[in-house]
């Protein structure tokens, strides 16, 4: 695993109210970055999804983030896949279950233009 992917979870604190609030908690791992196929975009597509990339990490180190931080761009976790250490082969760990996260770009994670949901893609100088 040659690359380095931010996980990004919510953590609940108390506000000085002592009300929970989600508080973003990332952290840095280590991962191979795949592109996804083309069946993973056409599907997707006919889904709804924008498909990305497909990162393979260390299982162990997944706790269930919807958000990941790749090349300074933030996208959403819309797929995930427990691969075990049997089935995985390019630089295995014996003994070392891999997860592999499909993600996409989306509106309202990566600050695009067009969050907004407006034709015009968010710019009132574009009609």
């Amino acid at each position: 695993m040659d690359d380095v992917l931010k996980l990004i979870g919510q953590t609940m604190t108390k506000n000085k109210y002592g009300v929970d609030e989600p508080t973003p908690e990332a952290k840095e791992i280590f991962c191979e970055v795949h592109s996804v196929s083309r069946s993973e975009v056409f599907e997707g597509g006919r889904n709804g999804l924008n498909p990305a990339f497909q990162f393979t990490i260390f299982a162990e180190e997944y706790e269930g983030e919807s958000i990941v931080e790749y090349n300074g761009e933030t996208y959403s976790v819309y797929r995930t896949y427990r691969i075990p250490s049997s089935v995985y082969r390019t630089n295995q760990i014996p003994g070392t279950d891999y997860m592999e996260l499909y993600v996409e770009r989306k509106g309202g994670t990566n600050g695009q233009k067009g969050d907004s949901g407006d034709p015009g893609g968010g710019d009132p100088g574009n009609p």
